[in-house]
């Protein structure tokens, strides 16, 4: 019997493919609300970096062709703090005091550091042992005016803000975060802290998508509970779909007689591809639906979050055209694992530092996709190649980390 399902890679692609068609507007924040977003246009540098000539430590900006082998006696013409300059010059046989970050007397070239000086009154003694240039930060070094400093579709983090803040940037143009409205599905779907009847289960899966999307720095919006009822999925999507980008349902996207979101999408939206050949998660719906991006994921928790990881972010990430990877990490088996069949696998496990530096991967035992409880002791999800593998401890494989 032929595979059913679109391959893993095929699927993603038309993910990030479609998400890139629709990618979401641009706006203009203040630079205090713009760390972790996606940046939308190149950053050219309005100066230089540094915008002067100026010291690396404090000490004392002399002529480097005043110095001699040994000690050099040379005057002390005046000092030179951090902030305005004050136009001082130095000349033959002259030094200047000078503190770190404070600019380069004219006609100075070298800074003498405290440590290797002696004051006499206006008299200073210097060590004449260095090279030309030691401890000055020359114009420019670091960034030239009218480079491209931070390039569109990278992610905004504390370093390269920090960077637009040292060039007098006070706002930066980003991409709009996505909304996103979150639904779980199923009448046997009871709320934490209520009674349960027999055959009802709590609704573990709304909590563990709302979390998902927290740490992706996105404020998702948890909406009732689908039933099963065809009418009233039909209106609660259709209406979420007018007023959101991202729509995340868990559950219902099966083929039984229960599962209504994927007829919803067939009749009001358009499906990109229904089933991909992973595990778990098979049954993963995406589509659209109005102005929103439909992604059904299954039901089981541990099917939530290989397809959140893999195919959720991914959409995300190209609704923002973010266009640097996430972090790929590698790690070694502690144990042999042997996958007999042709589908993207995901398998729970602990990722640690040992002893030596190396990063390890130790597969957690349990194999079922509702058992909440191994997602829970484990950090990560391993991802096994397409295809029947036969991994033995020590073997490099992908890790996905969600703690």
């Amino acid at each position: 019997m032929p595979p059913t399902g679109l391959l893993f890679d095929d699927a993603l692609a038309i993910v990030r493919e479609v998400a890139a068609s629709h990618r979401l507007e641009t706006q203009t924040l203040a630079l205090s609300r713009t760390h972790d977003r996606i940046l939308a246009a190149d950053v050219h540098a309005p100066l230089s970096l540094p915008p002067f000539d100026n010291s690396a430590m404090d000490g004392f900006a002399v002529r480097h062709a005043d110095l001699r082998d040994g000690e050099t006696m040379l005057r002390l013409a005046g000092e030179q703090f951090a902030g305005r300059s004050l136009g001082l010059e130095v000349a033959a046989g002259e030094c200047v005091r000078i503190t770190t970050g404070a600019p380069m007397p004219a006609g100075a070239d070298t800074v003498v550091i405290k440590e290797n000086s002696r004051v006499d009154g206006d008299q200073v003694t210097v060590s004449g042992n260095i090279t030309r240039g030691t401890n000055v930060r020359r114009a420019g070094e670091d960034v030239a005016a009218g480079e491209v400093v931070l390039h569109a579709g990278s992610l905004l983090t504390p370093a390269r803000v920090s960077l637009a803040a040292s060039m007098g940037l006070a706002s930066l143009p980003v991409v709009r975060r996505p909304t996103v409205a979150v639904f779980s599905s199923g009448d046997e779907l009871v709320e934490p802290g209520m009674a349960l009847a027999p055959g009802e289960i709590y609704d573990s899966n709304r909590e563990l998508l709302m979390g998902l999307l927290r740490a992706d720095g996105l404020e998702p919006t948890a909406w009732p509970r689908l039933p099963d009822d065809p009418k009233r999925v039909e209106i609660a999507l259709r209406d979420a779909a007018c007023a959101f980008d991202i729509v995340i349902t868990c559950g219902a996207v099966s083929a039984g007689e229960k599962d209504h979101i994927p007829a919803v999408l067939a009749q009001f939206g358009q499906t990109h591809f229904w089933k991909v050949r992973m595990k778990p998660g098979m049954p993963l719906l995406f589509g659209s639906l109005d102005q929103a991006r439909v992604l059904g994921l299954p039901g089981n928790p541990v099917s939530v979050f290989a397809t959140y990881l893999s195919f959720g972010r991914a959409l995300v990430d190209a609704l923002q055209g973010r266009s640097e990877p996430r972090l790929a990490e590698r790690a070694q088996l502690v144990a042999p694992i042997d996958k007999d069949h042709a589908r993207r696998e995901f398998i729970r496990a602990r990722v640690f530092c040992d002893d030596h530096g190396v990063l390890r991967a130790d597969p957690n035992p349990a194999t079922g996709s509702h058992r909440l409880r191994a997602v829970a002791d484990s950090n990560a999800l391993i991802v096994i190649p397409d295809g029947p593998q036969r991994l033995a401890a020590g073997e490099v494989v992908e890790v996905l980390r969600y703690a």
